[in-house]
């Protein structure tokens, strides 16, 4: 049977938790995607001896699996994904496998989003060079205007 919860606002491991489960990292394990029509999924098996060394907080007190993460929550567990990842679920049978989704194709429009603003980005500098131009010439008349002619020196 599958768990769903609220979000929780959490909170990142102290660097004393951190050490103690960052030893598992290497052992974390990562299943191959799978989707549907509106997401992919994937699940992550923790090694059952980590579950020991998570803080209590991290845990739903009244089944006793993991709470739903935070994304910062579950990458200070030392689970590493790309972006777009969201812990929805965990599975009660088996706590110490945590279930992912994000909508399907979100890398694409990831980077279609991120062209994007690479675009408006140099649009904006190019619209902005005459203007940058303008004041540079501004800024030497008006030094050039300041300076003493040569003549009246003494």
């Amino acid at each position: 049977m599958y768990q769903h919860y609220r979000t929780f606002q959490g909170r990142k491991l102290t660097d004393q938790e951190r050490v103690r489960v960052l030893e598992f990292q290497e052992s974390i394990h990562y299943s191959p995607r799978y989707s549907d029509d509106n997401f992919e999924y994937r699940h992550v098996m923790l090694p059952k001896a980590m579950l020991k060394v998570i803080p209590s907080d991290y845990f739903n007190s009244e089944i006793g699996t993991l709470r739903i993460l935070t994304e910062d929550e579950w990458r200070g567990l030392g689970i590493t994904q790309s972006l777009g990842w969201e812990h929805y679920e965990c599975h009660a049978p088996e706590p110490h496998i945590l279930l992912f989704k994000r909508p399907l194709n979100f890398e694409a429009e990831l980077r279609a989003a991120q062209q994007q603003q690479i675009q408006q980005a140099q649009a904006q500098a190019q619209s902005q060079a005459p203007t940058a131009q303008g004041q540079i010439q501004q800024t030497i008349d008006s030094v050039q205007q300041q300076q003493v002619p040569p003549a009246q020196q003494q």
